[in-house]
């Protein structure tokens, strides 16, 4: 647990000293989303795990994003999970990653995943579409939807290898 803290106190350090830094370069905005995730089956060890039924469990996303002039921008994402499971389990991902807006309000990315005080690693790539709020003097700048494939590489100690596949969704809030 106190691995866990030590890497969140880094992590937050190093945005605080980002936001400002990035702020200051020209054409470089600076945004974030909240929201929730949804996982809604997983494929793992040749079998189909309905995760809404079997193993219930939500995400709660929390980003910044980084925006430049272009079509891309770097997003950071930490995302605490609950698993209803027994054992019942509170897990933390931290997801760095790129997302291309594609116009229109779409947009696709991957990120990388890293489970914290777990033995698991992997990648998402994503899908999603927004809509923008029209109320002018909203915190809120859009609302949108999100198709998520992660991707985990789990090498537990004493433990059998299993590299899950899940499809998720992600709905939120962007600011």
């Amino acid at each position: 647990m106190r691995k866990a803290w030590i890497t969140l106190a880094a992590l937050a350090t190093t945005l605080a000293v980002g936001v400002p830094l990035a702020q200051a370069q020209e054409g470089i905005t600076v945004g974030g989303h909240v929201g929730f995730v949804l996982p809604l089956v997983t494929r793992t060890n040749g079998q189909w795990i309905n995760n809404t039924a079997d193993q219930f469990s939500i995400g709660f996303p929390v980003g910044i994003t980084f925006k430049g002039s272009g079509r891309m921008a770097f997003d950071f994402e930490f995302i605490p999970f609950i698993n209803t499971a027994r054992p019942r389990q509170t897990t933390l991902t931290v997801h760095p990653g790129l997302v291309w807006s594609l116009g229109h309000g779409w947009g696709a990315g991957a990120r990388l995943a890293f489970d914290v005080n777990a033995s698991s690693w992997g990648f998402t790539p994503l899908v999603n579409h927004s809509w923008p709020i029209k109320k002018d003097h909203s915190f809120f700048k859009a609302y949108f939807i999100e198709a998520d494939l992660p991707v985990r590489f789990s090498r537990p100690a004493g433990g059998p290898a299993t590299d899950p596949v899940t499809f998720a969704m992600h709905f939120g809030l962007g600011f």
